[in-house]
């Protein structure tokens, strides 16, 4: 968490895709990849390189969270939809839960306290803009265009897993 921040984003409830509410935290006390996605857009093969994080890392105390949005007209698809994509398009098996919105008033909440704990602040640029949520709530941001196996990125994962 940076000092302007009082809400751990670890413990803001979000929807799982099966209806449910989970947070972070209950994921457990990891070190978190958190990324809106989209299966109709340029970026999307960086879900090859999230998934590749995923195997990576996983047994470490790593994840990735995949959340679709929808909000630059790019996941037009059901939750259902959506899942179906990632499992046989891209062997996806890290978590996806349930469309957000990321930018504006109806913003979810996880969203609104990522783009305001992140060591960059602002509006979420473009599908596939990647935080990286440390055990201790701070929040790293990184741009859609850079590559989830960027060694800016994996460098903070590593530093940050345990033991």
């Amino acid at each position: 968490m940076t000092e302007a921040t009082t809400t751990d984003v670890r413990e803001i409830p979000f929807q799982t895709a099966d209806g449910g509410t989970t947070t972070l935290s209950d994921l457990g006390d990891k070190v978190f990849l958190v990324v809106n996605l989209a299966s109709k857009c340029g970026l999307t093969p960086q879900y090859e390189q999230l998934e590749q994080l995923q195997k990576a890392y996983a047994e470490r105390g790593f994840s990735v969270v995949g959340f679709p949005s929808n909000q630059f007209l790019q996941e037009p698809g059901s939750t259902e939809e959506i899942l179906d994509y990632c499992a046989t398009t891209w062997g996806v098996s890290f978590p996806v839960f349930d469309k957000v919105k990321v930018n504006g008033r109806n913003a979810a909440p996880l969203y609104k306290e990522l783009k305001d704990s992140a060591d960059e602040t602002g509006r979420v640029t473009w599908n596939f803009e990647k935080f990286v949520v440390l055990p201790d709530g701070t929040v790293r941001r990184f741009s859609p265009k850079t590559k989830p196996d960027d060694p800016s990125i994996v460098s903070v994962i590593e530093a940050n897993l345990p033991g």
